[in-house]
């Protein structure tokens, strides 16, 4: 499959050319543990041990490679574990990495409580600005992380002007594009190093599976990521990849009416008395909207909004909401609402990452947009 084909031609058919034994046009559900080596050491297709490889996970990951325009993607058992793993990559004890002042609490926890206990240091900045990225680097940096939108105050980060003072100081550029996914925006191409995706979200899109990947365009990195995917071992298992993959066909369509039903529920937001603040990229009162208008086709499917009355007032439109689901993840085709503060978020409580008690926060799904706005008229009360 050529990588000059649309982003609609390579998300149905990268990595997934019709089976050559039987001719299906879906990859099969490799659901195996072994193969038969042709002799000692005769690897039959490259494959050995479904832990090192699978040929349906394959599929996945020359997908997910040729949709972010990288030359290595892996998939992995969940975000978190795509995370993990790519953080024993590059840092060692005694290393550095500047994170954002807006992420998605387990990325938090991860460092707070996990990686740092390995002993590798790190420093909040806000990355949509550059000069505070810079002010943050250290001798010892080794890695910038960006979300972009970032969760769940949907910040956005300049990732080529970021890119550049990250590499200006000898340190990896990781942009987790989970909210945006590669329809609407490829981090890869505006000079990030390596691409991180909850595949869960929208790329699955149908909040059936979990899963998480890596992308990177440079080989040398793809070929360590790969041996410490295989060391530590948290693969995507095949029915998973097979599930992803299926998600992925509709990626382009799916986020198209995502993006169209959460630009209305964020016009209506702006124009409600009880709201005090509304988060969403789309809006031209938004302070980096311009960037995002230049680095992403579209805004997303994610809204966040600050509710007059405080927390409890923010609760209860949560408890009060029908048609959006009150539940974790995102970017499901059914919309749901969820308190960060109370929920995704909990693990920032008392630290920079801490978010608006009064916040929250929408996945607006594909549903009828009149009847989500309905929904949402009837929450706030």
């Amino acid at each position: 499959m050529s990588d000059q084909h649309s982003f609609e031609t390579l998300a149905i058919h990268a990595g997934q050319e019709p089976d050559p034994l039987t001719g299906a046009v879906v990859p099969p559900i490799y659901q195996v543990s072994t193969y038969k080596q042709d002799g000692v050491g005769g690897l039959r297709g490259g494959y050995e041990y479904s832990r090192s490889a699978n040929p349906t996970r394959t599929a996945l990951e020359e997908n997910l490679a040729a949709l972010e325009g990288g030359r290595r993607g892996l998939a992995f058992a969940s975000g978190l574990a795509a995370e993990d793993t790519l953080l024993r990559t590059l840092l060692a004890p005694g290393d550095h990495v500047v994170i954002p002042d807006d992420a998605y609490g387990g990325t938090f926890r991860l460092f707070a409580k996990v990686i740092s206990r390995w002993g590798v240091e790190w420093s909040v900045a806000d990355t949509s600005d550059p000069a505070a990225v810079r002010a943050a680097l250290r001798p010892s940096t080794k890695a910038v992380w960006v979300e972009t939108p970032s969760n769940p105050l949907l910040g956005i980060t300049d990732i080529t002007a970021v890119a550049e003072v990250a590499h200006q100081a000898g340190a990896r550029l990781v942009v987790d594009n989970t909210f945006a996914s590669p329809y609407l925006q490829q981090p890869l191409a505006l000079g990030a190093d390596v691409v991180v995706h909850s595949t869960t979200k929208y790329m699955g899109g149908h909040s059936d599976v979990v899963g998480g990947a890596l992308i990177t365009a440079d080989e040398a990195l793809g070929e360590e990521l790969a041996y410490h995917q295989n060391a530590m071992g948290a693969v995507a298992g095949p029915f998973d990849a097979w599930l992803t993959l299926r998600g992925i066909k509709t990626l382009a369509v799916r986020m198209d009416r995502h993006c169209a039903n959460a630009e209305r529920v964020a016009e209506l937001l702006v124009a409600h008395p009880k709201v005090t603040e509304v988060y969403y990229p789309g809006l031209e009162s938004h302070p980096l909207h311009e960037v995002a208008a230049k680095q992403m086709r579209a805004f997303g499917g994610m809204v966040s909004f600050r509710v007059a009355g405080g927390e409890e007032a923010a609760v209860e439109v949560c408890n009060r909401a029908e048609l959006f689901t009150l539940g974790e993840s995102l970017g499901g085709v059914e919309s749901l609402i969820e308190h960060p503060g109370r929920m995704t978020h909990a693990s920032t409580a008392g630290s920079p990452l801490e978010v608006p008690a009064d916040l929250v926060r929408l996945s607006v799904g594909i549903e009828s947009a009149d009847d989500l706005l309905a929904d949402i008229k009837q929450a706030l009360g």
